[in-house]
């Protein structure tokens, strides 16, 4: 039987992800700090010593044919109101984690030949996000990481899948939403998953799902000041509250 490994499984793209390979008939080791269908690990990937922990008993559990590096957690509002422990907390579990988390697995051996790693960045890594700016430095500083280990990846064998999905149907976008923010322009969950999960299947190295995303992805890329404007005018300048 094929083995995953998913951080961030309790909910949202996680959750979504672990009932596709569920039936896709992998077994599914689940990292989250809140309990779960799919969780069968808890750590809270903010603090250091739970990231060790963690990562000696996934490996005791492997090796991983697929490790979906997804977890994360979001402070929104103006960055100097956000305590500075809530930016701390969103770069450990969204940067700092996953790097020690991946680093762990390949330096022990806690890969299967040929497995795939999929390191989920976001959309902001190329629109920017005004309002969540630790959140897009975390999710920037992930995507070039996993740029960075892609081709010494290939050469042992293994396929790296960067995927920066954008606003999604899930709780953490729902309470993190400017005031007006329109749900039904959001993606499923499981429409994101799906595909992300099929581009890392094809060992593709960029997954942005969605055709809307994708037109974002082009429009950051060849326009990015004015897609920090228009960014900034659709999210910072609504917000009305901190979050985090």
């Amino acid at each position: 039987m094929k083995r995953a490994l998913i951080t961030g499984a309790a909910a949202g793209l996680g959750e979504a992800m672990a009932r596709e390979l569920v039936r896709d008939g992998f077994e599914i080791v689940g990292l989250d700090r809140s309990e779960g269908p799919h969780v069968t690990l808890r750590a809270d990937l903010s603090v250091p010593r739970e990231v060790d922990r963690a990562l000696d008993v996934a490996l005791s559990r492997g090796p991983y044919d697929l490790v979906v590096l997804n977890a994360g957690v979001s402070a929104t509002g103006r960055f100097e109101q956000i305590p500075v422990e809530a930016h701390r907390t969103v770069l450990a579990v969204n940067a700092q984690a996953p790097i020690v988390l991946a680093h762990g697995l390949v330096r022990a051996g806690g890969l299967a030949p040929r497995a795939r790693l999929v390191f989920v960045s976001s959309l902001s890594h190329f629109v920017g996000y005004p309002g969540a700016a630790s959140y897009a430095a975390s999710k920037s500083a992930l995507a070039v990481y996993a740029r960075s280990i892609a081709r010494p990846m290939r050469r042992r064998g293994h396929s790296v899948t960067l995927a920066c999905p954008g606003p999604m149907k899930t709780a953490q976008a729902e309470r993190h939403a400017p005031p007006g923010a329109r749900d039904d322009r959001r993606m499923d969950a499981a429409d994101a998953a799906r595909a992300i999960l099929k581009a890392a299947r094809a060992g593709r190295a960029l997954s942005v799902p969605g055709p809307a995303n994708r037109a974002g992805w082009l429009f950051g890329r060849l326009a990015p000041a004015l897609a920090a404007r228009t960014m900034r005018r659709l999210i910072y300048d609504k917000l009305d509250r901190d979050v985090w």
